[in-house]
């Protein structure tokens, strides 16, 4: 996991791999997918019909396994500023609630998704051949995952496990991505003051 948060049970360490994995796969068939449909529209002039809702199917897919994964694993940015100004006890409260919300969010998605499924079950999509209720089987199955992520970190939490602790020494998302750089950033600044020197050593 990305961000070292390797507590709780296993078969859901499995479980969250196995949903990235399926995301960028997804991903990668659903660029595939639509590189032909316009291979085909603007080279071979003939468009199949089945590229566009294959390939909208499958961007639900990772979309929501993605947004799971991003649960588990903490990578979803937040309002962050309240976090560093409470005290460790604060902070775990705060999380809690945070996390009661995805949890509630979860269940949502499972719950309307589910009842957009019995409705379009008896659909078929014509381009496809298969049933309506696949356009929203994704939405289900991510919220899903969703509630039991955040689930199994309320439990953690609730057990003891020091789940905060280790969010604490994390750094947010858009300072691990600014933290990354900053190798880069020095050797460029490194590089433009040796290019500086040499050139005013040439003009002297």
């Amino acid at each position: 996991m990305s961000n070292q948060l390797r507590l709780g049970l296993p078969i859901l360490s499995r479980l969250n791999t196995v949903a990235l994995y399926c995301a960028g796969t997804g991903l990668v068939v659903m660029t595939a997918i639509v590189a032909w449909q316009v291979f085909c529209r603007y080279v071979l002039n003939d468009s199949p019909s089945w590229t566009e809702p294959g390939a909208v199917i499958l961007m639900s897919w990772f979309i929501f396994l993605g947004a799971a994964v991003g649960v588990r694993e903490n990578n979803h940015m937040g309002f962050d500023v309240l976090l560093y100004a409470l005290p460790p006890a604060a902070k775990k409260w705060l999380r809690m609630i945070s996390d009661i919300v995805i949890f509630a969010f979860g269940l949502g998605m499972v719950w309307y998704g589910s009842n957009l499924v019995t409705l379009t079950w008896g659909t078929t999509l014509p381009a496809l051949g298969i049933s309506g209720a696949w356009d929203y089987i994704p939405l289900m199955g991510g919220g899903a995952l969703i509630a039991l992520f955040s689930l199994e970190r309320m439990a953690m939490r609730v057990l003891g496990a020091p789940i905060d602790d280790i969010l604490d020494g994390i750094a947010p998302t858009e300072v691990a991505v600014e933290l990354e750089s900053i190798p880069d950033v020095q050797k460029d600044a490194a590089d433009f003051v040796q290019g500086v020197s040499e050139h005013a050593g040439k003009k002297g």
